[in-house]
């Protein structure tokens, strides 16, 4: 893999690309402190076998895209409390501003419009992308991400506590960690992911950047993101909904629910499926993602 870089938005954003240029352009929007080589090359490469220039990039403060260094470091429980209580709060960053570094991606690659395709946290700033900038948009699929409604349920706290634990103080710590978290969220079944894959993973994302500060700001935005109900039902893009049944971090509710508040939006949920994108499922991801676009080229 060869990153390029940009500057989007005024941050300096780290990306690469699957396909012919001249092709439609997806753009890949990762998750919650994590890398846009969470995006499995086997998915990016068969998307781009579909017929599409697929782009994915490191959202700002994480991976290697510039970092906000300057940005305060919020206390992540007091964040929390104050979100759950609805008590107003400042942050470094809002979704908003990562949504602007999305649109701000597509004018430097030039790129007018293109379909969207968000995880988690990245679905969130694919939401608001559709909600605020749909002109930009030919299409948008949501994979396990959330309204943000207060009325959905909440993770359970033993995923709370794996999700805001402190900074690894070494490699092997946060492999450690990580093969903790994903035992609680991952896939079930035959999907789920074995400790040696997380391992791997892990610490191919260790070694090309670690920066748990960017963590820590990411999860400040979403709690102030709060409810995008009402943005939701703002959004005219095509849209697909992609959930894991067994989501315990974002519960196959908010899956539901997201697909309920888009107007026409299409759902389509997963038997043991959980919060992450196993490689036996990468063929039926790319089936749906790409049948989803080519619907709606213009």
């Amino acid at each position: 893999m060869s990153e390029k870089y940009v500057n989007a938005n005024g941050v300096q954003l780290a990306y690469d690309e699957f396909g012919n240029q001249s092709d439609p352009a997806m753009i890949l929007i990762m998750g919650l402190g994590t890398q846009m080589i969470a995006w499995p090359e086997e998915l990016c490469e068969q998307l781009a076998d579909k017929g599409f220039r697929v782009v994915r990039f490191d959202n700002r403060d994480i991976g290697l895209s510039e970092k906000m260094h300057n940005a305060d470091k919020p206390n992540l429980l007091w964040v929390l409390l104050r979100a759950r209580l609805g008590v107003p709060f400042k942050v470094p960053y809002t979704l908003k501003d990562m949504a602007d570094d999305t649109v701000g991606l597509m004018d430097a690659l030039d790129i007018d419009k293109a379909h969207l395709v968000g995880c988690s946290m990245g679905g969130m700033i694919g939401q608001l992308v559709s909600a605020h900038a749909g002109h930009r948009v030919l299409s948008f699929t949501s994979i396990m991400s959330t309204s943000g409604s207060r009325k959905l349920p909440s993770p359970r706290p033993e995923i709370m506590r794996a999700m805001t634990r402190g900074a690894a103080n070494s490699e092997e710590e946060l492999v450690e960690q990580r093969v903790g978290v994903f035992r609680l969220i991952g896939s079930k079944g035959e999907l789920a992911p074995k400790d040696d894959e997380i391992r791997e993973k892990v610490r191919r994302s260790y070694r090309r950047n670690y920066h748990p500060a960017g963590y820590v700001r990411h999860m400040a935005a979403i709690a102030h993101s709060g409810s995008r109900v009402h943005l939701l039902k703002k959004i005219d893009r095509p849209t697909l909904v992609i959930h894991g049944k067994e989501d315990p971090l974002a519960p196959v509710e908010a899956g539901i629910d997201t697909a309920r508040h888009i107007p026409n939006a299409e759902l389509e949920l997963i038997d043991n499926m959980g919060h992450d994108l196993p490689r036996v499922l990468i063929p039926r991801l790319v089936e749906l993602i790409s049948r989803h676009a080519k619907r709606h080229q213009r």
